[in-house]
């Protein structure tokens, strides 16, 4: 399973029914306490730190700008999308409680937001108030219709007024393509693939007369509070802010300008564009795994590596810096939760010309493991300590940006072929160029998203081929 461009979600005719979300009782509002936007009251639960900051900066309110992007009447959404199949006829009363039963058990899928004086405000629906209303479109007779069917399933979320997940199916007689689109207030990617796989086992299990056997998943709620409650303490002098205030004293700010030519001045931007490629392919990867293992790093450091390194070579610096997307559910209660459990961290390591592989992926190892050790603090409270110019507006100029995952290791991940299963991303506007490398059981492949101009796509291209012959020479020849 590949992390595509929303553009290639394809779905064939089918018949076309859509689920809504409602809830039929009020909801656990925040009450209106005197405690700052950053305090946790006990009664009151609190966005996460990301929601709050991307609330702030990316849903704007109407005739604002976004994210670098143009005037729009109403906010920026940033999504992801899913997509499975069910073979043979559809046990329609089996999805449907499928569909409940996921929403039920993930409290960020419950979730409202609205903005208030002192922050923002969220309300979570008890799970038993959840309900899915039906709205059957009829058949989608041609490509070209369902194309359009997708592109309004895609456009449906919005970060500012809801709804923030939707949820479909195309149905056809001998087979349907279940697809669902969440607001990035709610989720990350790996929840997507939590919310896909989630679907599919209960489907399963409804569908054969049995309750839906899942591990338990936390309720991102209480990951939020317990976050804030750790971050309350700490103080713009903290010990627990050194990484970032020497990262912040080098770069000369929090955020890492991406540092090729995207013909772009700083400041501006305008629709995205996202194209996925394949770098290696699964023979090239468990060579590069192999080779990475004798430098004593994982992939994901070598990956690292090949992108510091492929950007030196086409004119960026001999230290390379970027800000890193770290997950933070680990492996307890949470490791089947929906939410958005990362933090964002800096990391900058030497890349100089003519060092050997050994000596590079070595510093990038180093780097990342100052990274982590120096990164407990979530990347908005840090904004807000030692950057308060840049707390809650968008990110001032394109930014350089490294996403890793392997694919491998999400729940699911073994059934992702047999339900031709799919995840993609809907970024409609940008000020830079976003890089989300992944590892599948087919190889290491590369999703980006830049401003759509001329320039961005000629610096794109030279990137992906920089990267391929990169981990081309690391993989086959131990070399840079």
């Amino acid at each position: 399973m590949l992390q595509l461009p929303s553009s290639e979600l394809v779905l064939a005719p089918g018949h076309a029914v859509e689920w809504r979300v409602h809830t039929s009782a009020a909801r656990t509002a925040a009450p209106r306490g005197t405690a700052g936007p950053g305090v946790p009251e006990p009664s009151r639960p609190l966005p996460s730190y990301n929601q709050e900051y991307h609330f702030g900066a990316f849903a704007p309110p109407v005739g604002e700008a976004g994210a670098g992007g143009p005037e729009r009447s109403g906010s920026r959404t940033d999504s992801y999308a899913g997509t499975f199949e069910i073979r043979g006829g559809l046990d329609r009363p089996a999805l449907e409680a499928a569909l409940l039963h996921c929403v039920r058990r993930h409290a960020a899928l419950r979730c409202a937001f609205r903005p208030s004086p002192s922050g923002l405000v969220i309300e979570i629906a008890a799970p038993q108030d959840v309900k899915l209303e039906p709205v059957d479109h009829g058949p989608v007779v041609s490509a070209a219709a369902a194309r359009a069917h997708a592109e309004r399933f895609l456009r449906a979320t919005d970060t500012r007024d809801g709804p923030w997940i939707v949820m479909g199916a195309m149905v056809r007689e001998e087979s349907t393509t279940v697809h669902f689109a969440c607001d990035h207030l709610v989720t990350d990617g790996t929840s997507m693939m939590i919310v896909l796989n989630d679907i599919a086992t209960a489907y399963e299990a409804f569908a054969s007369g049995r309750e839906p056997d899942l591990p338990e998943a936390g309720n991102f709620a209480d990951h939020s509070r317990v976050e804030r409650q750790r971050t309350v303490p700490v103080r713009a002098d903290d010990g627990a802010l050194d990484h970032w205030r020497g990262f912040i004293a080098r770069n000369g700010s929090p955020f890492p300008r991406f540092p090729l030519d995207l013909g772009i001045e700083p400041g501006t931007g305008g629709p995205a564009r996202n194209t996925t490629d394949t770098l290696l392919d699964g023979s090239g990867a468990a060579a590069l795994e192999a080779r990475c293992r004798e430098a004593g790093a994982s992939v994901a450091t070598g990956v690292l590596t090949a992108v510091g390194v492929g950007m030196r070579k086409l004119g960026g610096p001999d230290v390379h810096r970027t800000l890193v997307p770290v997950g933070t559910r680990g492996r307890g209660r949470h490791a089947h939760s929906v939410g958005w459990f990362v933090n964002l961290l800096p990391v900058e390591f030497p890349v100089p010309e003519g060092a050997d592989l050994a000596r590079t992926v070595g510093a990038a190892r180093d780097a990342s493991t100052r990274m982590i050790r120096g990164g407990r603090v979530p990347f908005v409270a840090v904004l807000r300590l030692l950057a308060p110019e840049h707390y809650a507006r968008p990110w001032p100029h394109a930014v350089n940006f490294f996403s890793y995952m392997d694919f491998r290791d999400v729940p699911g991940a073994d059934r992702h072929a047999d339900l031709e299963a799919g995840v993609y991303t809907s970024v409609p506007a940008t000020n830079g160029m976003f890089l989300w490398l992944h590892r599948t059981h087919d190889g290491i492949h590369l999703n980006t998203v830049h401003v759509d101009n001329a320039q961005a796509r000629r610096t794109r291209a030279a990137l992906v081929d920089a990267l391929t012959r990169t981990l081309e020479n690391m993989a086959a020849h131990g070399t840079l």
